[in-house]
């Protein structure tokens, strides 16, 4: 009989717990499910967003090397646009930014590489832009601008390759000097395995030499 009391009174003291506390416990449960079916649900929709843009990517490869300029700027729009936020965004708007430019379509080219400095959340493949982007002002002749390109690259990526640039512009320019001090900066930036390590030395070595040589 002491042990039904005692098991009585415990139940009740579950009881007056469960009142107090319960709706809590379920609502904390419900929260930590809903997350763990979200962050899953995230989870299999960038998977499926990256295999999907795998395929418009294959597609897009295709038309470039067929030459179908339609289907390069739908396909490339359509990467850009719907799967902007996987790596294939950037990495399609570089390839037909590319393909523009060797098509001779340079103000094409040049909103693609705007895009990608605009919209990719990848710091290396925003500093291959800016240097393309750079490029392509500098055979437009419009020096100033590929500068500002140049001079909003973030520091330390890909830091020998903006140097390298940067020099070119100002050779543009006549800007001799200028362009010396950019192309050395370009070499200290640049390890012996660097692949524009010995571009820039020519460079540099093809320079007319200073007033006082």
């Amino acid at each position: 009989m002491a042990y039904d009391l005692q098991e009585q009174e415990q139940l009740d003291e579950l009881k007056a717990w469960w009142d107090k506390y319960g709706s809590l416990i379920m609502l904390v449960a419900i929260l930590a499910l809903l997350s763990f079916a979200a962050f899953h649900g995230w989870r299999w929709y960038q998977r499926n967003q990256a295999e999907e843009a795998a395929g418009v990517y294959a597609e897009l490869e295709r038309a470039m090397t067929a030459r179908e300029a339609e289907r390069v700027n739908t396909l490339s729009a359509t990467l850009t646009s719907k799967y902007g936020g996987t790596l294939y965004g950037p990495m399609a708007a570089l390839q037909a930014a590319r393909w523009y430019a060797q098509s001779g379509d340079t103000a094409a080219a040049r909103l693609r590489l705007q895009w990608v400095v605009d919209h990719s959340d990848y710091p290396e493949i925003v500093a291959v832009a800016r240097v393309r982007l750079a490029g392509v002002l500098l055979d437009e002749k419009n020096y100033d601008d590929a500068l500002k390109v140049l001079d909003a690259a973030s520091p330390g990526v890909d830091a020998a390759a903006v140097a390298d640039r940067r020099g070119d512009v100002l050779f543009a320019q006549n800007k001799i000097e200028e362009a010396r001090l950019a192309y050395r900066d370009a070499l200290t930036k640049a390890d012996v395995q660097h692949p524009l390590r010995q571009l820039i030395q020519l460079k540099l070595d093809a320079l007319p030499p200073t007033a006082t040589s």
